[in-house]
């Protein structure tokens, strides 16, 4: 047998280079484009092009292994390349940037009506276009493809080359140097993720090692140590105070502070009840990561305290209250995503959006206004209220009712708008507009028993939404970051019982300060009357020992990437360009976040 196969050996041609050329390119190319596209912007350094051309000879091995099948494995091997490389590729259309973990995360944070409002906000005939070229360059790649018969030792060389340059000398290298396993694989997974389908699959990866710290951290809630001599100024007393958590608003969209259009006429009624603060920022554009700084003592500087120090629904429980979350947000189960992990720590739950079959763009936010006047009539005499809304999501023209289609006209847009843009405008400022409803009449609901107590309403972060800057931006993205995908309203409601033994100052020079809501859980205590040891009253935004800091923007995990907000352009106009002032506007030449 050995005689007949060194037979069949030598009858075999000499190798074909070129037609295994041919087949690298076809692998390589799925990859490739996005990161050729990436590089020659200057978007990214050589890095990513050279790990993709690396890790792609790994997609020859089956090929080397089993050359008379070339055509068929090349097939299936490219059709999943394919499929992998799609989002990666279009992200680069819409946004000009490189599809990272942080995308992965929300891709993976996404149930599927989300996802296709999603892609129905950005659809446009030319990305289309791209998307077909792209299909049919590797289609044609596929169609010249031929089966490489290399001599014996030639296909156990090119082999053992092939996963070398690929996956092996990589791993060895990583797994030899680095006493933790955790972190070898870390850098060995760093190495590969340039490639397709990689990203989705580290990002997996990491996704599910994020859900796994979260469910340890609920695990371990009770072993976490509460704050250090917690004191509450009120303790005794009948309670309720609640947080209304928004969803992608934008203040510069809100007549309350100075848009030109009317999109919030019942906060404008009740001017003179709230406390309007108008200049904090969100640390981050994603619901997620901004709610982990948002709710614990997280911040830009120490990302990852959120899951090893006490929450803000921690610390309420503390102090002694019974605790509530109600959310309009869908989650595709109701412990297994970051965000309901938070909610899981309350007492009570009330989740709104759960139907995985139901259409939840369609699932208005007033949904929460009975459950809300249930919690508040409850007898607990000290109560926390969390009221996630769905807010201005996209797409936003689902998130409001038809009689809430106020605006369709150009009067008061951005000027210069298509007709497509000028739609999607008008639809996020009706959806502005129906927010302004749901936070009035949760005002509205509080007020009406004469509670000792108050309310306090933020959004997330914010959007841009063809703003005057940016027409042509629509959505959130901290690589290509704008002033609007930061900029959130931040809102006090303080009931009169509360009022009549409130000392704090709350006059206009502190309702104009530099504030972001990283530092909430400071504020909130100050507000709520609660001291302990770990509380720093110079990140509180209502403190007399206040001191401004950096208003850093960005990805934490990325230092270098981080921004102060106010070095965006338009962080601190005094009128958005383009857009008439309305009452009360700020001063001439005053700044304004």
């Amino acid at each position: 047998m050995q005689a007949e196969a060194a037979r069949e050996d030598r009858c075999q041609p000499e190798t074909d280079w070129a037609g295994l050329g041919r087949a690298f390119l076809f692998f390589w190319y799925f990859s490739g484009v996005t990161q050729v596209l990436l590089y020659s912007a200057g978007i990214t350094g050589f890095r990513g092009l050279r790990q993709s051309l690396f890790v792609s000879a790994l997609w020859l091995v089956p090929l080397l292994l089993w050359p008379a099948r070339t055509r068929g494995l090349s097939a299936v091997i490219g059709l999943l390349l394919w499929l992998g490389s799609l989002p990666i590729f279009g992200y680069y259309l819409i946004y000009g940037q490189e599809f990272s973990q942080s995308v992965v995360f929300i891709l993976f944070e996404s149930n599927w009506t989300e996802a296709s409002e999603y892609v129905g906000s950005y659809f446009s005939w030319s990305i289309l276009a791209a998307l077909l070229a792209y299909s049919l360059g590797g289609w044609l790649l596929w169609r010249g493809l031929r089966p490489v018969r290399p001599r014996l030792p030639a296909r156990i060389l090119a082999t053992l080359f092939c996963l070398g340059i690929s996956v092996a000398y990589p791993a060895i290298r990583q797994f030899s140097v680095n006493d933790d396993p955790r972190v070898a694989l870390d850098k060995f997974e760093a190495r590969i993720e340039p490639a397709v389908p990689w990203q989705l699959v580290v990002g997996y990866h990491q996704y599910r090692r994020q859900l796994d710290n979260m469910q340890a951290l609920l695990d371990a809630r009770a072993r976490i140590a509460p704050l250090t001599g917690l004191h509450d100024q009120r303790a005794g007393l009948p309670t309720t105070l609640v947080l209304v958590i928004g969803e992608s608003t934008n203040r510069r969209r809100m007549g309350l502070y100075g848009y030109a259009r009317p999109t919030t006429p019942g906060l404008e009624a009740r001017r003179d009840q709230l406390d309007i603060f108008g200049r904090v920022i969100s640390p981050r554009p994603y619901t997620i990561e901004a709610l982990e700084q948002i709710l614990t003592f997280a911040d830009q500087r120490h990302p990852d305290r959120y899951m090893t120090t006490p929450s803000l629904i921690s610390l309420m429980k503390q102090a002694g209250y019974r605790t509530y979350w109600i959310t309009n947000q869908q989650t595709m189960t109701r412990r297994n995503t970051l965000l309901t992990s938070f909610s899981e720590q309350a007492d009570e739950q009330f989740y709104l959006n759960n139907n995985r079959e139901q259409n939840s763009s369609r699932q208005y936010d007033e949904v929460v206004l009975e459950p809300f006047r249930k919690v508040l009539a409850e007898p607990a005499p000290r109560k926390f209220i969390v009221v996630h809304l769905l807010g201005t999501h996209r797409n936003y023209k689902y998130r409001y009712p038809e009689d809430f289609a106020v605006f369709s006209g150009a009067e008061g847009a951005t000027p210069g708008l298509d007709a497509s843009q000028l739609e999607v405008y008008n639809a996020y400022d009706n959806a502005v507009r129906y927010n302004d409803r749901v936070v009035s009449e949760l005002i509205d609901r509080f007020a009406e028993t004469r509670p000792d107590g108050f309310l306090l309403y933020l959004s997330d972060h914010g959007e841009a939404v063809f703003d005057p800057l940016y027409p042509e931006l629509q959505g959130r993205s901290e690589f290509s970051p704008t002033a609007d995908m930061f900029a959130v309203p931040f809102i006090l409601w303080r009931s009169p019982a509360w009022k009549a033994r409130d000392t704090l100052d709350l006059s206009a020079p502190v309702l104009q300060r530099d504030y972001s809501s990283m530092d909430l859980v400071h504020t909130w205590s100050e507000l709520a009357g609660l001291e302990y040891q770990e509380l720093d009253r110079s990140r509180s935004l209502v403190s007399r020992s206040y001191t401004p800091g950096e208003l850093l923007v960005g990805d934490p995990r990325r230092p270098k990437a981080l921004i102060d907000f106010r070095r965006l352009k338009g962080a601190t106009p005094a009128t958005p360009a383009g857009v008439a002032c309305r009452e009360p506007c700020p001063p001439a030449g005053a700044p304004r976040l």
